[in-house]
């Protein structure tokens, strides 16, 4: 049993690769999905992930599979996006996640039709869904990069950063810019997708950013320790992705974002705060004389 837990990555690099790109997505992506959640902008992780896909496309499009030319175009439309969609709900009637929604069908739609338009179907598998079993030393440059600078930055504006997510009136007042707190957090969250769709595709990479961080809600209370517990089902859940995915012959990023969704289910039944058992055991007890 112990050597089906570690020869894979003691015996194979391509995997030690891929933990190490998991292990550095799930320290910088797990606690950016804990204030989304607390935003109460869960869905528009999933929006901002697709709002990539054009910029990725104009970069194979122009390089083939470079990952900085990928890069930096996936960063370019994704900020375009993320900051369109403030305009939108800061100068007109509309809702953030509407506008939100609006820009990121369209990034789909056109990010996949500039795939195809040079690119084989393969390609477009590589875009949407990633190649985490296939990461060079670049990627994993990159992805720990984004990651470090993810943490540098929470570890310096995080508590304006969780203030402007529970109460953005209550900074203003205090004096705080909110719309620059604001901008800096959906920067910090395009910088994580970007980094992370190497690995999990546009498509998945936001699994292990939310479900992480909606199973956490369940174990802990305050946002630090969220935070915490995010990076270590994140962690978990990659390692048995992983595994499962090398034993079983199984696509690695879908494996890993299922197993998440599995510890995700496991944490709303069980966990120690809010879950089913929790309020079953409450309401018990509260109709015992």
């Amino acid at each position: 049993m112990l050597q089906a837990l570690i020869d894979p990555f003691t015996d194979y690099g391509f995997m030690r690769r891929a933990l190490a790109g998991c292990v550095a997505l799930s320290f910088g992506s797990a606690p950016i999905g804990v204030l989304l959640v607390l935003r109460r902008m869960s869905l528009v992780g999933d929006a901002m992930a697709h709002a990539i896909l054009p910029g990725a496309a104009v970069g194979f499009l122009v390089s083939g599979l470079s990952i900085w030319a990928m890069t930096i175009g996936g960063l370019i439309t994704g900020l375009a996006v993320a900051f369109l969609s403030g305009l939108v709900a800061r100068y007109t009637p509309q809702r953030e996640d509407a506008s939100f929604a609006g820009f990121y069908l369209i990034s789909l739609g056109l990010g996949v039709l500039l795939v195809s338009l040079r690119g084989t179907n393969m390609d477009l598998l590589h875009v949407l869904f990633g190649t985490v079993l296939a990461l060079d030393d670049s990627a994993l440059l990159l992805i720990g990069g984004i990651s470090t600078a993810t943490l540098v930055c929470l570890a310096l504006f995080y508590r304006p950063i969780v203030l402007e997510c529970l109460d953005p009136g209550f900074l203003r007042a205090l004096g705080g810019n909110g719309y620059l707190i604001h901008a800096t957090f959906l920067t910090i969250v395009v910088l994580n997708l970007v980094g992370g769709f190497h690995a999990l595709g546009t498509l998945m990479v936001v699994g292990l950013m939310m479900l992480p961080a909606a199973a956490a809600r369940f174990w802990a209370e305050s946002v630090l320790g969220q935070m915490v517990t995010s990076v270590v089902i994140g962690l978990v859940a990659s390692i048995i992705g992983l595994l499962l995915s090398y034993h079983a012959s199984l696509p690695a990023s879908p494996a890993i974002i299922l197993v998440a969704g599995v510890l995700y289910i496991l944490s709303l039944s069980f966990g120690r705060h809010g879950s089913l058992l929790r309020q079953a055991l409450y309401q018990r007890a509260a109709r015992l004389p």
